[in-house]
């Protein structure tokens, strides 16, 4: 009943008719009224308002009938819209919600709807506030609450989902099985690689050592002949190469038809002497042009005094001729 004063709770819009005509909004507060002119015909709650949109059937893109509802947050933004532009706007707002829901679901698949849920909400709020906005209220969000598939295509979804999982661990375990025979065979070749620069450097080695053995054999056996005729130059000499002759000679006789059955001998082979003779003629043929060389080279300016083993090798020509 309007007595002419009213309070106006906080976030609330009341709208008042003079002889059925409208006439103002009341702000919060204290307000005045004429009575029996003016009459509060409409309360609007200026607070965000939070409707259940019930449980509907919806089809997908892919022909799957889905159940699903939702929660709706809506505000009315002018009460004078909100309450002259349509007869129940929170009924309103609910049907439209629901069959912008059930547009949207058609236009994707029932795998889309379930990893787009984000989006799907975000349509329905665009599309909800294109629609409200001549009734002075604004869509603030939509959220899906629940989305209840049939039983036969959930039995396939989760088939679907285990065939996934084994087939990710099928090639979880063939990429581990792949790695593992790579580093098996990486490591082989590190290996052969190891083991191929161990030979490299052992046969270098060798060979070094052996071009070592040769080089120190060579010296010592240019030593031993530098010796050897150092030795045959001094008195005596051709009488001690005589003696070694001899005892090689002697060794060599006594091995003999050891290592083989046939054996070639000369005529005269228990003559020692003779074949003493025979290598010291040998080795003064050999030795005789070396010397006669020598003394073409020699100026006559710096001739040095006859060698002391000159007169032996003459005698010893003598003996053996």
């Amino acid at each position: 009943m309007n007595i002419g004063v009213l309070f106006v709770p906080q976030q609330e819009a009341w709208v008042v008719e003079r002889m059925g005509k409208f006439h103002r909004i009341l702000e919060p507060g204290l307000n005045f009224l004429i009575p029996l002119l003016d009459r509060i015909r409409y309360v609007q709650s200026l607070k965000e308002i939070v409707i259940n949109v019930p449980e509907q059937s919806a089809v997908t893109l892919d022909n799957v009938t889905l159940q699903i509802d939702g929660v709706l947050y809506l505000r009315v933004m002018d009460p004078y819209k909100a309450s002259y532009g349509v007869e129940d706007p929170e009924y309103a707002v609910t049907q439209l919600a629901q069959t912008t829901m059930r547009s949207e679901l058609g236009k994707l698949s029932l795998d889309r709807v379930f990893r787009e849920r984000e989006s799907l909400n975000a349509n329905i709020v665009d599309a909800i506030n294109q629609a409200s906005d001549c009734w002075g209220i604004r869509c603030l969000r939509y959220e899906i609450k629940d989305i209840h598939v049939p039983p036969r295509v959930k039995e396939s979804m989760q088939m679907q989902v285990e065939a996934e999982r084994r087939k990710r661990a099928m090639v979880l375990e063939s990429e581990g099985t792949r790695e593992s025979a790579i580093n098996v065979a990486e490591g082989q070749k590190q290996a052969q690689i190891l083991a191929s620069e161990a030979e490299k450097a052992e046969q270098i080695n060798k060979a070094a050592g052996e071009a070592n053995a040769v080089l120190v054999k060579a010296r010592a056996k240019a030593e031993a002949i530098q010796l050897l005729a150092a030795a045959l130059a001094q008195q005596h000499g051709s009488a001690a190469a005589s003696l070694s002759v001899a005892e090689q000679y002697v060794s060599a006789f006594s091995k003999l038809a050891k290592d083989s059955n046939t054996v070639l001998l000369p005529a005269n082979a228990g003559d020692v002497t003779n074949m003493v003779a025979q290598a010291l003629g040998i080795y003064t043929t050999l030795t005789k042009p070396q010397a006669v060389k020598t003394q073409e080279e020699m100026s006559p300016a710096h001739e040095e005094p006859q060698s002391p083993a000159t007169p032996v090798l003459k005698a010893e020509q003598a003996s053996s001729s």
